[in-house]
């Protein structure tokens, strides 16, 4: 727990050679009350979204055995297959994806999946693949009507969605309760948002917040998105718990992280959520100061 949120701990965050079992007791070990699994663009992880029934209840009984809980479901597979591009094979794939995701969330008891607000990234963005993109998300908010699974916009490193306000402009074409946002406290700052302001633009339509370093974007350098160490970037932390809970949002934080090759990620993983917990204790405080 953070405060009285439920919080998660990315899949990539822990040491990808682990089994279910082993990554599951480091969830609850480490002191988090759910994982976030990844559905990414590589070939071994989008495998997932077509594996047999008995391999879902391993990962479930993996879970269930370590007194922890599947959550949420990041989906950045569509990074390589998205809804916007001109190639009618790939659309038709992120349709499948999109479709298996939904199934696969609703039979692991995942509440929300995590979109990637790409409308594509390997080809040119145009005029017609915004639009496509548009109508591929309006359809997967009908689709995830079906299984009464969430889907929440994460704000992105593309200029398509990089902030929340960008996201509710989607948010109020699509008209549906299924299609939420999922803001990441650093991609928006990397922005060089402001990001408390972003939050409360949309505090209405938050489903989960991404809690990330980043080093911003300035004139002479483009942002860094992702594996800066937590309180080296340039992400206000306090800033956005502070608004955060000063708005009354209740929902889960997830630390996003990403291991690689030989770091002891029990000891990196335990750092940065002690260090989160100090800020987020740090922003409380002040406004129970402030109420005073």
């Amino acid at each position: 727990m953070l405060g009285k949120h439920l919080l998660g701990i990315y899949e990539k965050a822990l040491d990808a050679g682990d089994d279910w079992y082993q990554r599951m007791e480091k969830v609850r070990e480490l002191g988090f009350d759910f994982l976030e699994i990844s559905i990414d663009e590589t070939d071994e992880r989008l495998s997932r979204l077509y594996a047999s029934d008995e391999k879902l209840w391993e990962i479930q009984d993996a879970a269930r055995k370590a007194g922890v809980y599947l959550q949420s479901l990041c989906l950045s597979g569509h990074r390589r297959y998205p809804f916007g591009s001109a190639d009618p094979d790939i659309r038709r794939k992120a349709a499948d994806i999109m479709e298996r995701a939904l199934v696969f969330a609703d039979k692991m008891g995942i509440r929300v999946i995590q979109l990637a607000g790409y409308d594509v990234y390997y080809e040119p963005s145009t005029e017609d693949s915004v639009r496509r993109f548009g109508e591929g998300m309006a359809w997967a908010a009908s689709e995830a009507a079906k299984y009464q699974v969430m889907l929440g916009m994460e704000i992105m490193d593309i200029e398509l969605m990089n902030s929340v306000r960008k996201h509710l402009v989607y948010e109020r074409k699509i008209q549906s309760p299924w299609y939420k946002v999922y803001p990441d406290l650093g991609n928006l700052a990397a922005w060089g948002l402001d990001v408390p302001d972003e939050l409360e633009a949309g505090i209405h339509s938050i489903v989960g917040v991404h809690v990330k370093d980043t080093l911003c974007r300035t004139k002479e350098q483009p942002g860094v998105f992702r594996d800066i160490p937590f309180g080296q970037g340039c992400v206000d932390f306090e800033a956005c718990f502070s608004r955060l809970e000063s708005l009354g949002y209740t929902g889960p934080y997830m630390i996003e992280m990403w291991h690689k090759q030989g770091q002891d990620d029990r000891k990196l993983v335990k750092e940065a959520k002690k260090w989160i917990e100090e800020v987020f204790d740090r922003a409380v405080s002040g406004l129970e100061r402030k109420k005073d």
